[in-house]
């Protein structure tokens, strides 16, 4: 069981009290995983059971407040289903968020042709330019939302040239790779036909939905913006987990460009980056033959 320092304590007790009304404690704190950024506790008190994820306040500021406000984003929807946020606090250095905690359940044909249906009703949610109201996160790297009319130009100046220009400083990629990557920003208009912009979530990897064990999707750990909805989708097979009957049940309700599989690595050039400037060199051969595919 983990125990926690009592300032900390207390602040947790102290938002649980505030924002559920009846004085509550915590009774256990169990560790579960939660990535290289988090450490994520399932908490036991009195009112049940509520996820509770801690970071450094220092390195990562706002991070939790980023979170909830895309979380807010996806459940004002009304399409897919959040986690309901309890609330977040700062104790010393640590940054806290205090999370509905979700039982899971098996992902069976029909929880995934769920998924594939209420992910495509989200995309259904416009705006009127690419970005959003604020920078967040995508992992632990800071992500700009400036907003263009265009998905060119902001998957090419807010997602490709930061880490391009990230991977570069850190002598990842030489100049011959940035050149290419120039190669790519002239001829990407090119590569599809531009859509409104729709509501994504902008890190959909497999873990980051969660079936209930009442058979009802989730999303967790949103790095939001009003995008091109491709990117979610291409994000899916990064890491695999999404089955077939998720995509035919996406394709009913909201049916991709034809050609749409076509520029799956085109667009997961920009989280293959993200994980060659989190993790070193060992995506570098992924993200060289993503890149070559399309100059």
């Amino acid at each position: 069981m983990a125990v926690f320092e009592q300032d900390l304590k207390q602040k947790i007790e102290s938002v649980m009290h505030q924002n559920l009304g009846d004085k509550n404690s915590i009774i256990a704190a169990k560790p579960v995983s939660g990535g290289s950024i988090n450490k994520v506790y399932r908490l036991q008190t009195a009112a049940g059971h509520f996820i509770l994820k801690l970071n450094d306040a220092e390195r990562f500021p706002d991070m939790f407040a980023l979170e909830v406000e895309g979380l807010a984003a996806i459940r004002q929807t009304k399409t897919i289903a959040v986690p309901n946020v309890t609330g977040t606090g700062i104790a010393g250095n640590q940054s806290f968020l205090l999370l509905e905690n979700i039982e899971t359940g098996p992902k069976t044909k029909a929880a995934m042709q769920k998924s594939g249906f209420q992910l495509a009703e989200m995309h259904q949610n416009p705006a009127a330019d690419f970005g959003f109201e604020k920078d967040n996160y995508m992992g632990s790297l800071p992500q700009s939302n400036q907003k263009h009319q265009t998905w060119t130009a902001f998957f090419t100046e807010e997602r490709l040239q930061p880490m391009v220009r990230m991977a570069f400083d850190a002598s990842f990629i030489d100049l011959k790779l940035v050149s290419d990557f120039e190669k790519l920003y002239q001829k990407l208009g090119g590569l599809f036909d531009e859509e409104k912009p729709a509501l994504i979530h902008g890190d959909l990897w497999s873990g980051n939905y969660l079936i209930s064990s009442e058979g009802k999707p989730y999303l967790i750990d949103p790095a939001v913006s009003y995008g091109f909805r491709e990117f979610d989708l291409a994000m899916t097979h990064l890491f695999g987990g999404f089955s077939a009957d998720f995509y035919q049940a996406y394709q009913e309700v909201f049916p991709l460009q034809n050609d749409w599989q076509e520029r799956i690595d085109l667009w997961n050039l920009y989280p293959l980056l993200l994980h060659l400037n989190l993790f070193g060199t060992g995506y570098l051969a992924q993200v060289k033959n993503a890149l070559k595919k399309f100059i």
